[in-house]
């Protein structure tokens, strides 16, 4: 989408810094304010090589299990900007890498969640939106937050890599504004991940339980489907300061995230939805909403929660429209509060983030010696971002060509598959077939090299001998060639599969 002239002076005017330790957000002139001199000191933390004069080492490594630590501030202070972008080995690397915030030397960070949820995306999927606070580019790899961070004393951000693989290379910028001073009543940001995987029957799914004095800015909501349908009737509910009855009280899930009648993929400046893949099992979606001209107010706690219902279609082909579904939620909230607040549930472990197991079936590179195919050259390719850096690369010159691939499981297996092809400006259109069944055609020609990942959809696939096929179907008016190349295929599978005896109606009741 166009960015409008608005939100692009907003985020301008955030990207530039506050004006003051007291700065306001403005609806009407976001860039009120700018032609005033500033009394605070301009700072930086970044990755930027040591031998800023003539080296160009501007990223730092992270290993598996390592932690780095970003930034270490003395204050007063306000960071105002946060800019990362980052090489990792791992799928999914942005749900595996635990961000961490520590204020004024707090034994327990104020803001604990993984990286991609933090700037509004889950499921460690790589995605661009723009927002107020936030904007993601570069196909989200270019990770931006505006969200003011003030500290009294001191600040400390770190980065833990909780994958098994290598983090290559953590580039950042942590820009900040040093103060002589901050106002009494300056409170401080926090942002807290969640997740049940999957969603409790019988209980609401909790965003925040928050004790002390502050407003709530923010949530982000990532949803992966368990089974077929709808997730989105269940309502919002805020409690504050412990009242029994709920003063907030929602319409349905896309209405607190400000859309109707369902989800759809777009962004704005305080809501948006920049992942939405529909309403299947195995689909994956991320809404945001940033409570900023409404941030809800509490002085001395605030609970809010979200109910977890929707359709559901059962063996019997009966539909419930409005039942409590068992789908994997995470969520992030944002919030800022004067008093420190209370130590949090231990986050899980990197990998038990994750809405599924990914296995490898098929490395493309590796199947060369075993594959057959149409009478064209078929060798190896070294190319980044694919598995060992290699790819099978198929070099056909007509639309008549073909290439098997054998494969042989040791077991069965029931999970999503997914194949990832490269696109490129000479490539073509592929069909792709499994053991003779089509899964899809996709064009593969693209002006970058970029090894890209298609879904196959859920399949069972009994333990031995199976072929996967690829069939040139000809080639876009873009592309310049028939080539091919492939990478993988791998298997999604659910870490929770609700056994098919199972009654949701009867739990319903319980």
């Amino acid at each position: 989408m166009r960015t409008t002239l608005p939100l692009a002076l907003a985020v301008a005017a955030l990207s530039l810094g506050a004006v003051s330790a007291r700065a306001q957000f403005s609806l009407g002139n976001p860039l009120a304010g700018l032609e005033q001199l500033k009394s605070y000191e301009t700072r930086r933390a970044s990755s930027s090589d040591a031998n800023w004069q003539h080296g160009n080492a501007d990223a730092r490594p992270i290993a598996p299990g390592d932690t780095l630590t970003l930034a270490e501030l003395d204050g007063p202070g306000v960071i105002t900007h946060i800019w990362f972008t980052i090489a990792h080995e791992a799928p999914f690397y942005s749900r595996l890498l635990t961000l961490r915030m520590y204020w004024d030397g707090e034994p327990h960070p104020s803001v604990e969640c993984p990286v991609g949820d933090f700037f509004g995306v889950g499921h460690g999927v790589d995605q661009s939106f723009i927002s107020l606070p936030v904007r993601v580019s570069s196909d989200g790899r270019a990770r931006n937050c505006y969200w003011p961070m003030p500290f009294r004393k001191s600040a400390r951000i770190t980065v833990t890599n909780e994958s098994d693989r290598r983090c290559h290379a953590f580039y950042y910028y942590v820009d900040w504004q040093q103060h002589a001073v901050l106002p009494a009543d300056t409170a401080y940001f926090h942002a807290m991940y969640r997740q049940e995987h999957p969603c409790v029957m019988g209980r609401d799914y909790l965003l925040a339980d928050i004790v002390g004095r502050g407003h709530y800015v923010g949530t982000v909501q990532s949803v992966y489907h368990v089974s077929p349908g709808w997730y989105g009737e269940g309502d919002d509910f805020f409690f504050i300061d412990g009242a029994t009855e709920p003063q907030l009280r929602g319409t349905g899930t896309e209405d607190y995230f400000c859309d109707a009648w369902g989800f759809r993929q777009q962004d704005g400046p305080f809501y948006g939805t920049p992942l939405w893949e529909g309403y299947g099992t195995g689909d994956r979606s991320t809404a945001y909403r940033w409570h900023i001209p409404d941030p809800v107010v509490f002085t001395r706690s605030l609970r809010a929660v979200i109910e977890h219902k929707g359709s559901q279609t059962f063996p019997d082909g009966k539909v419930d429209g409005f039942i409590e579904r068992d789908d994997l939620m995470s969520s992030v909230a944002f919030w800022y509060q004067t008093e420190p607040h209370q130590p949090w549930p231990a986050l899980p472990p990197g990998p038990e983030r994750l809405p599924f197991r990914e296995q490898t079936l098929l490395v493309g590179h590796r199947a060369v010696p075993t594959a057959t195919h149409s009478g064209a050259p078929l060798e190896v390719q070294p190319l980044g971002g694919t598995t060992d850096n290699q790819q099978l690369w198929f070099r056909p010159t007509d639309a008549n060509a073909w290439l098997e691939v054998p494969f042989t499981l040791e077991q069965s297996l029931t999970a999503e598959l997914w194949v990832r092809l490269t696109h490129s400006w000479d490539y073509g259109t592929y069909r792709v077939k499994l053991d003779g069944q089509d899964l899809g055609t996709f064009d593969l020609q693209n002006a970058n090299v970029t090894p890209t990942p298609h879904k196959l959809g859920m399949r069972t696939l009994a333990a031995g001998a199976h072929t996967l096929r690829f069939e040139c179907t000809g080639r876009s008016d873009k592309s310049k060639g028939y080539f091919f190349g492939f990478d993988a295929l791998t298997a999604r599978v659910p870490v929770y599969a609700r056994a098919a005896s199972v009654d949701l109606r009867a739990l319903q009741k319980r």
